[in-house]
């Protein structure tokens, strides 16, 4: 990643932040829709799983200046999804629900620049993952 696309990505979380419980909303709820057989991965309440999510991609995102850094809590993270029979299948929903969710979020500041930067970014992101 360029340190323009880090920018990019770490100044448009910094927008999704205020609307973190809508945005955690959205983005499950599109990928249940779009990948609905993963829905029994999760639990029935979902609260603490988007907590966990919201404060896994500020932890990631604001920690992409030293990627190398993060490598081996996202390494483990991969494993644990693993554990709980996400495939490499899954990441591809996956990533796609966060985009749309950025896209709905942000509105008109998810610019093209800024969708490749996030694509770019989640692609670092589950490669590391899905090689554990």
């Amino acid at each position: 990643m360029t340190p323009e696309q880090i920018e990019l990505v770490q100044s448009s979380f910094k927008k999704v932040v205020p609307i973190a419980g809508t945005a955690a909303d959205l983005f499950y709820d599109r990928l249940f829709e779009t990948a609905p057989e993963v829905r029994a991965m999760f639990p029935q309440d979902m609260r603490e799983q988007k907590s966990k999510l919201m404060a896994m991609l500020g932890t990631a995102v604001g920690n992409l200046h030293t990627l190398e850094a993060i490598v081996p809590a996202v390494r483990a993270l991969g494993e644990r999804h693993k554990a709980y029979g996400v495939t490499a299948a899954h990441y591809a929903p996956v990533g796609a629900a966060l985009l749309w969710t950025l896209e709905k979020g942000l509105g008109d500041a998810f610019t093209p620049e800024v969708k490749a930067a996030w694509t770019e970014t989640y692609a670092a992101l589950a490669g590391v993952m899905t090689s554990a």
